[in-house]
């Protein structure tokens, strides 16, 4: 699979700002987490809006739910959010090869 196709579903569900608010908040709260009402309380959305985000996120996998009794923990799943970070970095300043006027 083109490694571009594994993490556009990851960068395209972070390009909302509602989306990216609540996962820089889960990642603040680190591998704790949060429950849905914390969140809401934290940002100040409306629970359908909140409920509508994160489930996008969820989705994609850069959030995972893990149910305690009555409570939902929200909380970002580090290692996939490290591989994007480093999908994005790895070839930083490495250079261009030389492109053939074919090619044009």
């Amino acid at each position: 699979m083109n490694e571009n196709m594994t993490y556009a579903p990851l960068l395209a569900a972070l390009g909302h700002e509602a989306r990216l608010e609540i996962y820089r908040l889960l990642v603040r709260a680190g591998e704790p987490g949060l429950n849905v009402g914390e969140i809401g309380t934290h940002l100040q959305m409306p629970a359908s809006t909140l409920s509508h985000h994160l489930s996008s996120l969820v989705h994609t996998g850069l959030v995972v739910q893990q149910k305690n009794g009555r409570e939902v923990l929200n909380r970002v799943d580090f290692d996939i959010m490290n591989r994007t970070v480093s999908f994005l970095t790895d070839e930083c300043c490495i250079g261009l090869g030389a492109v053939s006027e074919d090619a044009a």
